[in-house]
């Protein structure tokens, strides 16, 4: 919904509303960001509030307007207003900014054309002017009405010679109140975990600033009002559809709470001359008052209809066999055919060739960039490989590293200055970064993985990315380096675009040292993300509660690997390796020649039971049950849209003696409804399984469990 009454703006989803009007003076105020209410005049919410020392503008509209207090959409700089802004700018009269309101149009959806987009809906545009310089901005909001997101950027445009200093997506000013902050925070190994910690006075600011969204912080906060919880409270979600370096910021000060992000600006410059705009990626903006399980259900809702690739989102997902812990390096194509045949006796569909196959990669020192078969591995190139597969009834799939060059490599002793950066390098795991800001270091890649692409038949495409940027300068930059970090990020998309548009067939897997880049962007390209590469039950759990916060199940690509585990070496059963996969699109990665034929039966059954429970998967809303982070149990439950089935999943940490009539109440399920558990043989109410519960089984340490759940 977007309604307009004179210079007042209500937009609208299934149960938000978001108000703001631009005064008399062309100031554009924030009223409301909440609940669905009726379209009427909420203007009296941003009456004057001046306090002591608070500066008036020249034209204020009254003797007690202030923008030191006043609600903002969009905070410029300068004018009185002591807060953090939004924009910010050099041009000849200096960095002071004061925007006011020039008009508005509506629009079928408005995107930045060369970054990753929200799919469908309309767009309002919101045009600002500065009173000081030739520069305007213009706000956009795109809104679906069967979500609760609002989606929201901005594009600035100069009409003389300006340098940009910071340009985030959105900014908003809420009023005062007691709040939370919710972040996902990690490492390698263990990406986003959940952080929650009251928002005091002051600024609260995540970001990045290693040229990818990163394993340490994820693109994504939100605002818990006092009180709320998983299941209940009124949550703000703030996401970007961005995979660079970042900025999200709450700032509480003495009025309200300053929302906003984009683009980090540490180091970011942009020289725009007359005629030029710069236009920021999109946010997400979501709200629920069901607590953040509800905004959970409101992103992955939003993300499979409008942002991951609509012909993929819903469809099957392949089931894999990746060689990469079952040989690492050390393969030849018999090594490799035994491992497809193994895959095709159990059931899965895809055999993905991981790092190794090109070059002269012996080991993780070498060869990144020369994207060449290695025939003296593989004899006679992919095609036997491939042919083999397609005998066994399964499709080949090919790891690609495109951003990176290794020092040691044909490609660099041809081309050094390709390497972003100038001598002395920061060197990570022997390994340089691709100047991707520049387009023909994008156009040679590309070339590169097209020409494998078109000469053999690959229907599935690991893209990895195993370092972080050191140095943001290009030798190509002419001294504009500020700018370096957002044009490599340019040709990441680019390339990415460029292959999805060219190889429609191909299913593309995102990846980054794991789950070092899992974020709206990458998913506009891939229907799946690597999540992590701890592949350990246990630890996988966690980290999958925590990515549920912002991100579908259907997203995170989840493996069964081989035990004791090669990243913890703990030893968890097979099935519990199964049923946390099970959560994800699943996959394997292990040397399948060295199960029993008793784990061998039970692969086969886990790929059975997997299919049968892939549409919950795909489709359904999930529920958080057991919190790993918070005690000995772990729980989830997908539960369909219609409510007529579920699958849940659980794991107990540690036994625990005497530990006896634990209960587990079920989420999502309709009270009226009978439902059938199929595995404890019982039928009861929806209202008894969500209240009274169920008990949990009696475990030893690492077990799980898997209840079908079916209308009865």
């Amino acid at each position: 919904m977007i309604s307009v009454t004179g210079r007042r703006f209500h937009l609208g989803g299934k149960q938000y509303s978001y108000v703001f009007e631009a005064d008399a003076a062309g100031y554009l105020l924030h009223l409301y960001f909440g609940p669905r209410i009726a379209d009427e005049d909420v203007s009296y919410l941003a009456a004057p509030s001046f306090l002591s020392f608070s500066p008036m503008p020249p034209d204020a509209v009254s003797a007690d307007f202030s923008l030191d207090t006043a609600p903002q959409e969009y905070g410029s700089y300068g004018q009185g207003d002591f807060r953090r802004p939004a924009v910010l700018y050099r041009t000849k009269g200096g960095r002071a900014s004061n925007f006011r309101y020039m008009g508005y149009e509506i629009c079928d959806n408005a995107v930045p054309e060369v970054l990753p987009h929200v799919r469908g809906g309309r767009t309002l545009k919101i045009f600002l002017r500065d009173t000081r310089a030739d520069v305007s901005v213009t706000l956009f909001y795109t809104v679906n009405e069967d979500s609760d997101v609002l989606v929201r950027h901005a594009e600035i445009a100069a009409g003389e010679n300006i340098t940009v200093e910071r340009v985030f997506s959105f900014s908003l000013d809420l009023p005062a109140g007691e709040y939370d902050v919710l972040r996902l925070h990690g490492r390698h190994l263990a990406e986003r975990i959940p952080c929650r910690t009251p928002l005091g006075y002051g600024l609260c600011r995540i970001g990045s600033e290693r040229g990818a969204s990163s394993h340490q912080m994820n693109p994504f906060l939100a605002l818990m009002e006092k009180g709320a919880a998983e299941d209940y409270g009124n949550v703000y979600g703030f996401g970007l559809i961005y995979s660079g370096s970042f900025a999200l910021e709450a700032e509480r000060g003495q009025t309200d709470i300053r929302v906003q992000g984009g683009i980090s600006d540490v180091g970011f410059s942009w020289e725009l001359a007359a005629g030029e705009k710069f236009t920021a990626p999109q946010a997400m903006l979501a709200y629920s008052s069901a607590g953040m399980g509800g905004l959970s259900r409101v992103y992955a809702d939003f993300l499979r209809a409008h942002i991951l690739p609509p012909e993929r989102v819903y469809a099957p997902r392949p089931i894999v066999i990746n060689n990469w812990e079952a040989t690492y390096f050390d393969f030849d194509t018999p090594a490799l055919c035994r491992l497809i045949d193994e895959a095709a006796e159990l059931g899965m569909d895809t055999f993905v060739l991981d790092d190794g196959w090109f070059g002269a990669r012996s080991d993780d020192h070498r060869a990144l960039g020369d994207w060449q078969v290695n025939t003296k591995k593989l004899a006679g190139g992919l095609g036997p490989l491939i042919e083999h597969c397609k005998k066994r009834g399964m499709k080949f799939g090919l790891w690609f590293e495109p951003e990176m060059i290794s020092e040691d490599s044909d490609l660099f002793r041809a081309h050094p200055d390709w390497a972003v950066g100038v001598e002395p390098r920061c060197k990570s795991r022997d390994q340089y970064v691709l100047d991707f800001s520049r387009p023909e270091i994008v156009d040679f890649i590309y070339g590169r993985m097209a020409d494998i692409l078109g000469r053999h038949e690959i229907s599935y495409v690991k893209w990895d990315m195993n370092r972080h940027l050191t140095e943001f300068c290009s030798q190509a930059s002419s001294g504009r380096e500020g700018e370096f970090a957002h044009r490599y990020m340019l040709g990441v998309y680019a390339l990415a675009e460029r292959l999805e548009r060219n190889f429609p067939a191909v299913f593309f897997e995102g990846c980054s040292g794991g789950g070092g880049r899992f974020d709206a962007g990458m998913l506009y390209y891939f229907p799946q993300f690597w999540t992590s590469d701890d592949t350990d039950a246990f630890e996988r759990a966690k980290i999958q509660w925590g990515t549920s916060y912002a991100y579908p199940m259907s997203a995170m690509s989840c493996h069964v690997s081989a035990c004791p585990n090669h990243q913890t070496g703990r030893v968890t059963p097979l099935a519990a390796r199964g049923h946390i996969a099970s959560l994800g699109a699943t996959g394997y990665e292990l040397d399948l020649n060295k199960l029993s034929a008793e784990e061998k039966e039970a692969v086969k059954a886990q790929i059975r039971a997997y299919r049968a429970t892939e549409d919950l998967i795909l489709r359904g809303d999930l529920y958080r049950l057991l919190d790993p982070f918070e005690g000995n149990y772990f729980a989830e439950i997908a539960v369909s849209k219609d409510k007529t089935r579920a699958y849940l999943v659980g794991m107990t940490a540690r036994a625990v003696p005497s530990d006896y009539n634990r209960r587990i109440r079920l989420k999502g399920l309709e009270e009226n409804k009978r439902y059938h558990v199929r595995e404890l043989g019982l039928t009861l109410h929806g209202s008894t399984l969500m209240h009274a519960g169920l008990l949990l089984p009696k475990q030893h340490d690492y077990e799980t469990w898997a209840w079908h759940i079916e209308e009865a």
